[in-house]
C-alpha cells in the first residue's frame, strides 16, 4: 500500500527559550490617569491646603489646619478614587503629601533652632 499523504515534519520540543504558543492578554486601566486630572487634582488640592494653612496664626496653627485639611482631602480622594477619576485623586494626594512635609520640615526647623516642641 502506498502513502498517499506527504511525510509529517518531526515534532520538536520547545526549549523555552522562545516564547511559544497564542500572546499574553494585555489588561488595560479602565479609567486611565490622564494629565488634566492630575492637574486639576494637584491645582484643587493645593490651593484648599494653602487657604486652610493660612487660618493659623502661628506655626502650631498652620500645622494643626494643614492635618486636618490633608485628612479631609484624603477621604476626598478615596472617594475620587472608588468613583473611577483617579487622575485628580492622584493630584489631591501629591499635594497633600507636599504639604504635610512642608509642616513637618517647618516644625523640624523651628524645634532644631528653640529646642522647644512647637504643637503643645
Amino acid at each position: 500500500m502506498a502513502d498517499h499523504y506527504p511525510a509529517r515534519p518531526p515534532v520538536r520540543t520547545p526549549s523555552g527559550l522562545f516564547p511559544s504558543g497564542p500572546p499574553r492578554p494585555t489588561y488595560r486601566e479602565p479609567h486611565r490617569v490622564r494629565a488634566a486630572g492630575l492637574t486639576a487634582g494637584l491645582g484643587a488640592g493645593v490651593a484648599w491646603l494653602l487657604f486652610l494653612g493660612l487660618l493659623g496664626d502661628d506655626l502650631r496653627g498652620y500645622v494643626w489646619w494643614t492635618v486636618l485639611a490633608g485628612l479631609v482631602a484624603w477621604v476626598v480622594a478615596g472617594v475620587l478614587t472608588r468613583q473611577g477619576d483617579r487622575g485628580v485623586a492622584a493630584g489631591v494626594a501629591i499635594a497633600t503629601g507636599l504639604a504635610w512635609s512642608i509642616a513637618v520640615v517647618a516644625v523640624a526647623v523651628r524645634w532644631g533652632m528653640t529646642g522647644d516642641w512647637p504643637l503643645w
